[in-house]
Parts: C-alpha cells; sequence; structure tokens
C-alpha cells in the first residue's frame, strides 16, 4: 500500500491495525479498516503463479535505425539463432518483390527488413530460449510508442525462479546480453548527452 508506505508481508492483525514487514525489515502500522476501503497489491498471485514478470524497456535511438542491404543481412547471418530466420525472411521477401515487380532501386519500396526489426527478432529469440525463463507464461518482445527518448524496445516474460535474489539476476542476466548486442545490429542505444560549456565564455 504506497499511501501507508507499505510493501512486504503482513506478520500481525488486530482489531485496529495490521502490521506489515516491509522488504527492508522495517514495520508499517496500517489502519485495519483501510483493507477494506483503500486500493492495494497482493503479492500471492505471484508467488502462486508459475513465475514473476519482467517487464522492462531498452531505448533505440530513432536515427539509427534503417532498411538492411543484402550485404548487411549476410553479415547478421553470422548470428546462429537468427540464421533460418533471415533466410527464410529474405525468401519471402525477394519472392514479393519480384512477383508485384517493385522497383528496388530505392530501398524504401516494396518489402524488406531493418535492423530494428532483426534486433527485435534476435532478442525474442534469446528470451525464449533463456534457461530462466518459464517457457509456459507469456514471452514477447515488442515495441513501444516513440518517445523524445527514442523507441522504447520491451521485454515482457517471467522467471521461472520467483525468488527476489534470483529474479533479479536473471532479469539483468538478459539485460546485459540484450544491450551487449545493440552494435552488432548497427542500432544506437539511447543516452542523455550532457553539455558543459567552455569554461572560458562562463
Amino acid at each position: 500500500m504506497d499511501k501507508y508506505g507499505a510493501d512486504g508481508t503482513v506478520i500481525e492483525i488486530n482489531l485496529s491495525t495490521v502490521q506489515v514487514q516491509n522488504f527492508d525489515k522495517t514495520i508499517t502500522h496500517i489502519p485495519t479498516y483501510a483493507l477494506l476501503s483503500d486500493s492495494y497489491k497482493n503479492w500471492r498471485g505471484m508467488q502462486n503463479s508459475g513465475g514473476r514478470r519482467i517487464k522492462r524497456s531498452i531505448l533505440i535511438k530513432a536515427s539509427s535505425i534503417h532498411y538492411l542491404s543484402d550485404e548487411a543481412i549476410e553479415k547478421l547471418k553470422g548470428i546462429e539463432s537468427i540464421r533460418e530466420y533471415l533466410t527464410q525472411r529474405q525468401n519471402d521477401i525477394e519472392t514479393y518483390n519480384k512477383s508485384n515487380n517493385v522497383d528496388k532501386s530505392l530501398f524504401i519500396n516494396g518489402r524488406n527488413m531493418t535492423n530494428f526489426g532483426v534486433y527485435r527478432k534476435y532478442i525474442l529469440t534469446y528470451v525464449q530460449n533463456h534457461s530462466g525463463i518459464n517457457k509456459d507464461m507469456t514471452i514477447m518482445v515488442r515495441q513501444l510508442a516513440p518517445s523524445p527518448q527514442g523507441i522504447p524496445l520491451e521485454i515482457y516474460a517471467f522467471s521461472s525462479d520467483k525468488r527476489w535474489e534470483s529474479y533479479e539476476y536473471i532479469m539483468a542476466d538478459i539485460f546485459d546480453h540484450a544491450l551487449a548486442a545493440i552494435p552488432y545490429f548497427d542500432l544506437e542505444p539511447f543516452e542523455l548527452s550532457t553539455f558543459y560549456p567552455d569554461s572560458s565564455t562562463l
């Protein structure tokens, strides 16, 4: 209950107050009536489910997104986990463009692959094969609405291990890899630059 600064486990209930031991081991006292009149989040559903939700985004710099040339696609085929996908996708696109007499002197004509789309597929494949992810629950890598900070790429999945320490480790392991993989797709993460004026002008 954010209103009362409570986020933990109920350890005692009596007529006037409910005692909650927070995750930082502090104790919060909540009026008993508040559990009936106010809203609260109950973690029990997560504990009883098959996994703990991971829902976090990476911001990609919009100006780094572009169409892929045939040479770039061949280079990306060196990534084993998406080699088959790239081959099949390339064949499908070429078949479509030829059958519709598309003028490919410009990339924008017809169907194409982008570095962002291929990166999204790569991250999805990586998450689907990660040993710490529950394969029976929702696994999704999606593009969210553009923002002034870039294009958010959200990873949505559930860790098999619900313990806090293990959950944080699994999530960090996935995002370490996702961030390190960005340059392979000729993309750039968004970073807020800081301007330091020339001291001589001060």
